[in-house]
């Protein structure tokens, strides 16, 4: 009898100062069951912070693979006019989705800082989401809210879409017997909108490596190498439809170690994109062509004898690009030879593709593949150990290769919600 009653009074106690206890089993079933109802989600971005995202969008379920997702996100971005970038949000719907299709945009100012965009992308991830989380058990728990101090105010740009940029990396480098000095610079002004692009950049370099023998005693000796470039590339490009454009490519410059003491390249230019521009976040086809003049001042008489020189020139080159769920794919073909010598040309390749092969086994390949045969700016004269170990001077070559592919595969639980920043990450530090 006696234990009975104390028996009950434990119950009671149980129940007054722990209810949580008895409840708890309750509270995870119901979170359980929201999370099971909740939206196979899949996102497709090599520059968003996943983690970030996980944590301030924690009602959907992140799955690994595309083919378990009932929404698929992909996220694109390029540069825009204002020195920003250009975000695409491409929503696609799957299974009982399919066919709620969606595409939102967000474009960042070169004034916001990394923690910003990150915020901004986010909020658009979510604002995305809405339409589909609105047909899920957890649309009850959630709140949209909007700013009540909001009001309509009329914009006036009083740069006219002009953008300026300038950038300084000194950085140096010092043992005892290896110095370093390395300077680069640059200004860039540009004007991009939908009827014109006008870019003009200004690049200065300059390396300084000092090599001392015997740094230790008073016999030290010294030996210096210089090298040394400028460059000014100018892109004038005028709008002629959803297809056409014309434009013209001139730069201008010197450099050390390709012998240049100047040289300026005038190339009027068209091209032709089999796709809309106004598709080029997710697929292109571009087709450019030009033809020109070159004029080179060298510092070294080259190979051919020249001092300088005046080519005339063209150039022909494919890009294809390509983003959908099953990856992506970057082509470009360049081509260019001098008229007066259609022999001294240049083919190069250059490749970029990700591709999902199946379920959880990826691909990528990516690097490029050069014929070169128009080194017309070679110095004459033997090369030193020193020129060529240092990269001083440019070495004769009939071809150029690099590359690399790599193969991924996941396998185990489909599911990728929880974040842990414990001991930081072995990918990212």
């Amino acid at each position: 009898m006696k234990i009975s009653i104390i028996s009950k009074a434990l119950i009671l106690i149980s129940f007054a100062l722990f209810p949580e206890l008895i409840f708890s089993q309750e509270v995870k079933v119901n979170a359980d069951t929201l999370r099971r109802g909740a939206l196979n989600f899949f996102i497709d971005c090599e520059f968003c912070d996943m983690n970030y995202i996980r944590q301030e969008i924690p009602y959907v379920n992140y799955v690994r693979d595309v083919r378990e997702a009932e929404v698929y996100l992909l996220v694109t971005r390029q540069d825009a006019g204002s020195g920003g970038r250009q975000h695409a949000f491409m929503f696609q719907g799957q299974g009982k989705y399919n066919g709620m299709h969606d595409t939102l945009f967000y474009t960042s100012n070169p004034d916001e800082t990394t923690t910003i965009i990150r915020d901004k992308r986010t909020r658009m991830i979510k604002m995305g989401l809405m339409r589909y989380v609105a047909r899920t058990p957890l649309n009850s728990e959630i709140d949209i809210l909007h700013n009540e101090e909001l009001v309509q105010e009329e914009v006036i740009d009083r740069w006219n879409n002009w953008v300026f940029e300038i950038s300084m990396e000194p950085m140096f480098q010092s043992e005892e017997a290896n110095k370093e000095l390395n300077l680069r610079s640059s200004f860039n002004i540009t004007k991009i909108t939908d009827e014109v692009k006008i870019e003009t950049e200004f690049d200065n370099f300059y390396n300084r490596e000092t090599f001392i023998e015997n740094a230790d005693t008073d016999t030290a000796e010294s030996t210096t190498y210089i090298r040394s470039s400028r460059t000014m590339r100018n892109l004038f490009v005028k709008s002629l439809g959803e297809h056409w454009s014309a434009g013209l490519k001139w730069d201008l410059g010197s450099s050390t170690r390709e012998n240049y003491d100047f040289a300026t390249e005038f190339l009027p230019s068209v091209e032709y994109d089999i796709f809309p521009y106004s598709e080029s976040t997710h697929r292109q086809l571009r087709i450019l062509y030009g033809a020109g003049v070159q004029y080179n001042n060298y510092i070294d008489t080259t190979i051919y004898n020249k001092s300088q020189e005046t080519l005339g020139k063209q150039s022909l080159s494919l890009a294809f690009q390509i983003q959908k769920k099953w990856g992506s794919i970057n082509l470009a073909l360049e081509g260019s030879n001098y008229f007066n010598d259609f022999s001294k040309n240049r083919i190069e390749l250059f490749t970029d593709i990700r591709i999902r092969i199946f379920k959880g086994l990826s691909i990528q390949i990516g690097g490029s593949i050069a014929h070169i045969n128009d080194q017309v700016n070679l110095k004459k004269g033997d090369v030193s150990e020193a020129e060529r170990l240092l990269k001083l001077t440019e070495l004769a070559t009939k071809y150029r290769i690099e590359g690399g592919i790599e193969l991924t595969y996941t396998f185990g639980s489909i599911y990728n919600n929880v974040v842990n920043p414990r001991f930081g990450s072995r990918r990212h530090y």
